[in-house]
């Protein structure tokens, strides 16, 4: 159809500035000294033609009326057209909005050639090439990004890492990485970048020697410091340990290398040691309210809850920016002590933000702690939940308190209604397969973790269930162990998957596979059933003294964990 000369009159005032046009003589700005600007995009001349108004409007219309593919498309067909670059960001926008990154793709470089100077289209063509996961073709735009003035290279070479975490191809970052290190031989933050992406790779000698080189060049560096202890605390925590005291005996007003430090000495168990690098840090730092929370949560982390505490309400007398997470914090130490009302009371205070359902939460499991139950239950019900997610919350805690209170037959029953009225719910599925193996309901568990991983193939979590519970009844392990891959392979480093994929190892006789994946997974989460498995393999490998104390460390860490109690009892100890 024809616009009327009205109609297009109107609509090229209202979007006039998307297209460019030579100002007439007498509009030419008067010839007096302005301020310096950054310099505009050069734009095309182009006359606002009917045609190609008509593809404007029509994709500002899909757009509006919910049919973003069409208008993407059509922003796109019409940058190419008119060489616009704000009509080719346009057709980014929408395009990323309507989910379709291969026309996002195309239009984000049609903007960067079109305005090669401009780094946000050098950035969102780079963004969008790493989030397809074609790292290798974004190499070239992430050295342009590296080389756009003097401190973009350090700048970017430390934002790597982050940028490049959601490519599970390390080995594609590490190669990239590699690449683009090799042309700043020089440059401490190269050498950091590489050893992140050598470390994300599972190279951890390449890690070690890349952040040492990134030391050698800048030996003041803290991150440098800290990282290097971060690689050796994987499988040599009083090395990690030993570093960070190097670095202070010359560097000895670092907060955060200290802070790291005591962190160590109480990974490696040596708590009086790191009670006296809390003290140096808080007379170093006062009322540095990060240095104070930061050693209010590593004190409770070593159950110093005394001085946990203390340094919590100072953040409150002081003013701390996050006063809810304090007394949220505060909440949880005094249930760490057995002190029901008490954590009660401080999660009262909190009465919203992002804090407040946790603390519902945690306030109906203090109650079911004091033989409560009925009253936690009702609790959880009186509470209001702001839409589904929240709600699906609630019943599932209260579903744990039934758990916790040995009446899974209760809980299975409770998450099985709710799975009626919202049968594809990931959450339910997944709690309801869990408390489907307490009560020998295998058949639910693997229907429920089957639809889930249908329904989200990359619930790490799901493949991970199913895999653990075939390996711990002893069936069709070759199948358990393709599901615990799978699980590794999108959450390589969560040391729960770590530990079925050893107890899988355990199952088909490779004790020594077994026991060095089960150590790794210890070191980075001592829980009660991790210690249950280590101490079982270390125990079948002639170990036992070794198996002995992982199981006390265990009971100290998880007293109540039910596996770790049948472990112990079933070899006597």
């Amino acid at each position: 159809m024809l616009w009327p000369a009205s109609a297009l009159a109107a609509v090229w005032l209202a979007c006039g500035p998307v297209f460019a046009q030579q100002p007439a003589e007498s509009d030419a700005p008067p010839r007096t000294a302005a301020p310096a600007q950054k310099p505009q995009p050069t734009l095309p001349l182009q006359d606002l033609s009917e045609p190609i108004l008509y593809e404007f409007l029509l994709g500002e219309i899909a757009a509006q009326r919910g049919s973003p593919g069409i208008a993407a498309q059509t922003y796109l067909d019409l940058a190419k057209r008119t060489r616009d670059p704000r009509i080719a960001r346009r057709a980014v926008e929408i395009a990323n909005q309507a989910r379709l990154p291969d026309i996002a793709l195309e239009a984000a470089r049609l903007w960067h050639e079109i305005e090669p100077a401009s780094p946000q289209a050098l950035q969102t063509v780079t963004l969008l090439l790493v989030a397809t996961k074609r790292v290798d073709e974004a190499e070239p735009y992430l050295a342009k990004l590296l080389a756009t003035e003097p401190t973009a290279a350090a700048n970017g070479f430390m934002q790597l890492g982050r940028l490049l975490a959601g490519n599970q191809d390390t080995s594609a970052n590490l190669r990239v990485v590699q690449r683009l290190a090799a042309r700043y031989p020089e440059l401490p933050q190269a050498h950091f970048a590489l050893a992140q992406a050598a470390l994300a790779a599972n190279d951890e000698a390449l890690a070690l020697s890349e952040i040492r080189r990134a030391a050698e060049l800048r030996p003041d560096w803290e991150a440098a410091a800290v990282y290097e202890a971060q690689i050796l605390q994987r499988r040599a925590p009083a090395e990690a340990a030993k570093r960070l005291e190097a670095y202070l005996e010359k560097y000895p007003d670092s907060r955060d290398v200290r802070l790291n430090y005591a962190r160590a000495l109480a990974v490696d168990k040596r708590f009086s040691e790191s009670r006296v690098e809390f003290d140096k840090l808080l007379a170093r730092n006062r009322d540095d309210t990060d240095a104070i929370y930061a050693v209010g949560l590593l004190a409770m982390q070593v159950k110093d809850y005394s001085t946990a505490e203390a340094n919590m309400k100072r953040l409150l007398e002081l003013g701390y920016r996050d006063p809810d997470g304090v007394r949220y914090t505060l909440g949880q130490i005094a249930e760490e002590q057995k002190d029901w009302p008490g954590a009660i009371e401080w999660y009262k205070t909190i009465q919203g933000g992002e804090h407040a359902m946790p603390a519902r939460m945690r306030t109906a499991n203090a109650l079911a702690k004091q033989g409560k139950l009925a009253e936690a239950r009702a609790f959880l019900k009186s509470v209001s939940a702001d839409g589904e997610p929240q709600s699906v919350q609630l019943l599932i805690a209260e579903s744990q308190l039934l758990r916790e209170a040995n009446l899974h037959r209760d809980a299975f029953d409770l998450l099985g209604e709710a799975l009626k009225k919202n049968p594809d719910q990931p959450d339910l599925l997944y709690d309801h397969a869990l408390t489907a193996e307490r009560i020998d309901r295998f058949d639910v568990l693997e229907a429920n973790l089957k639809r889930l991983i249908q329904i989200k193939p990359d619930h790490a979590h799901a493949y991970n269930a199913l895999g653990y519970s075939l390996a711990d009844r002893n069936q069709r392990l070759p199948e358990a162990r393709k599901l615990i891959e799978k699980a590794l392979e999108l959450a390589p480093e969560d040391y729960f998957i770590v530990d079925s994929m050893g107890w899988v190892l355990y199952r088909e006789g490779d004790l020594a596979g077994a026991a060095q994946l089960l150590r790794r997974a210890w070191r980075g989460r001592p829980d009660g059933e991790i210690g249950a498995h280590l101490g079982e393999v270390l125990w079948m490998l002639g170990e036992r003294d070794e198996a002995a104390r992982i199981w006390k460390e265990a009971q100290q860490a998880s007293p109540e964990n039910e596996t770790l109690q049948k472990t112990i009892k079933r070899f006597g100890k």
